[in-house]
C-alpha cells in the first residue's frame, strides 16, 4: 500500500491492530524515501503504543511525534504540540495513530480547523475477531460513532482480521467478508486486507495482489 494522501489516520476498535498496522505503514513509507512522521494519539491504550518503539522507527527513518522521553511510559493522556509543525509541514507524510473507538477519536476532534483545508484520509481499521465489531450491525455503529467524534468521514475500510499469532486464513477471509459488507453499507471504499508475515505463503493467498504485509514490531507488556 502507498499512501497518496499526505495525512492518514487510522482509526478503529479497541484491539483492532491499529497501532501495528500504523507502524509498518509508516515504514513501509519510508523505504520508499519519503519523509515521514508518525503521530501517537492513542490516549486510550497504555499497553500498545507506538512510542514504545521510538528506538527502531528511529532506525527507520520515521520521526515519532509523541510525549517527551520523560513522558513516554506514563499511562497519561499526553499529547504532543509537535503534530502542528508536522501537519503544516508539505514535504511530511504523516501517520496518525488515533485512540480506540469513540473515546479515542475524540482527540481528533480538536484538529478539525488546522486539517479540514488539508489532505487527509481516515481509516477504519477492523478486526471482526474483536468484540461488538463482528457483526455488520455493529461495525457499522463503531464508524459512525468515530465519525462523529472525530469530525472526519472514513474515507476506506481495511480488514485487519486477526487473533495475533493464532490467526489462520479462515479468520482473514471472514473479516474480508465483513468488512465488504460494511463498505457496501456506508458506500465506502475497500482499502485492503492486511495479514500477517506468518500467513504470506498460505495457499489462500499465493495468487493474492494488493495484500499488505505485516511486520510484529509491537509486544506484549509480559515479552
Amino acid at each position: 500500500m502507498q499512501l497518496n494522501s499526505r495525512v492518514t489516520v487510522l482509526a478503529g476498535h479497541f484491539g483492532s491492530g491499529k497501532t501495528e498496522l500504523a507502524l509498518n505503514m509508516a515504514i513501509k513509507e519510508a523505504g520508499r524515501g519519503n519523509k515521514v512522521a508518525i503521530a501517537d494519539l492513542d490516549v486510550i491504550n497504555p499497553y500498545f503504543r507506538s512510542r514504545d518503539i521510538a528506538e527502531i522507527l528511529n532506525e527507520h527513518g520515521v520521526e515519532l511525534i509523541g510525549p517527551p522521553p520523560r513522558l513516554a511510559s506514563s499511562d497519561l493522556p499526553i499529547v504532543s504540540g509537535e503534530i502542528y509543525r508536522v501537519l503544516h509541514d508539505p514535504s511530511y507524510k504523516l501517520i496518525i495513530d488515533a485512540g480506540g473507538e469513540k473515546d479515542g477519536a475524540t482527540v481528533l476532534g480538536q484538529y478539525f480547523h488546522e486539517w479540514k483545508e488539508l489532505n487527509v484520509y481516515m481509516l477504519f481499521v477492523l478486526n471482526a475477531n474483536r468484540p461488538y465489531v463482528s457483526t455488520e450491525e455493529g461495525a457499522v455503529d463503531a464508524v459512525l460513532g468515530i465519525e462523529s467524534a472525530a469530525r472526519l468521514r472514513i474515507g476506506g475500510i481495511i480488514n485487519n482480521t486477526n487473533l495475533g499469532a493464532a490467526t489462520t486464513p479462515d479468520d482473514v477471509i471472514k473479516g474480508e467478508k465483513l468488512a465488504l459488507a460494511v463498505t457496501e453499507k456506508l458506500g465506502v471504499p475497500f482499502a485492503l486486507t492486511s495479514i500477517s508475515r506468518q500467513l504470506e505463503h498460505s495457499p489462500e493467498f499465493m495468487d493474492r495482489e494488493g495484500l499488505f504485509i505485516i511486520d510484529r514490531y509491537m509486544k506484549l507488556p509480559w515479552e
